[in-house]
């Protein structure tokens, strides 16, 4: 899942890229209104974290602007604005959730959970393909009924790839959802993907992640 997160404060803005990169998201950092409307504008992200007290342009006019220019992409909203008017701007405004500082950065993931299960596509509680099964909200694998340990990065990607339902997914879109921006070898694709197979289907009799030439990869659970 790729996250952008617009945030002036550069200890702050930091500490989220860091932690959520290490969750297995890829993140975007922009320090300011204008370079967040921009990246936001230009790019596809499938959650916008936003603080509202920016240089440049607020929280409430880079919500204001995406919602009018008709980009959903689920906004929440981080502030140190506790007053029930202030949230209720940002509501109003379109934003999807709102969290005041200081917050606790495990309820900062499951705010980031739950906006992504509530996404404009559907988002299952579960995601399953055939005998695999994948618990956003716990980040747990499970095939055949056997726990799978999974690494963030490997969680992401397979997510990713459950979420496509049956859809090749080429290296590329894998890259720009599951990486950040840094990482530009699609080589590294082929090496979490290798890493996902001695997981999810050697141990098993049927094979489930399956390589599309020339398309990219998908999960086919009714592979011959």
């Amino acid at each position: 899942m790729r996250i952008l997160v617009i945030e002036d404060d550069d200890a702050l803005g930091a500490s989220l890229t860091w932690g959520l990169r290490a969750e297995g998201y890829a993140v975007v950092l922009a320090a300011d209104g204008t370079e967040g409307l921009w990246e936001a504008t230009e790019h596809d992200f499938d959650l916008i974290v936003l603080d509202v007290m920016l240089p440049g342009l607020d929280g409430y006019q880079i919500c204001s602007r995406l919602r009018e220019a008709g980009n959903w992409t689920p906004i929440l909203m981080l502030t140190a604005m506790d007053a029930d008017l202030d949230q209720a701007e940002g509501l109003d405004l379109g934003a999807d959730d709102y969290l005041t500082k200081p917050f606790s950065y495990p309820v900062l993931l499951a705010h980031i959970r739950s906006l992504l299960r509530r996404a404009a596509a559907p988002r299952p509680a579960l995601l399953t393909a055939g005998d695999l099964t994948l618990d956003p909200s716990t980040r747990t694998v499970q095939r055949a009924g056997r726990a799978i340990a999974l690494t963030p990065g490997e969680h992401s990607v397979l997510e990713y790839l459950l979420r496509a339902d049956g859809r090749a997914v080429p290296k590329s879109e894998l890259l720009e959802h599951c990486w950040d921006a840094a990482a530009g070898d699609p080589a590294v694709v082929e090496v979490r993907i290798h890493n996902l197979r001695r997981k999810i289907d050697q141990p098993f009799t049927h094979r489930i992640i399956e390589t599309v030439r020339g398309s990219g990869y998908r999960i086919d659970p009714h592979r011959p």
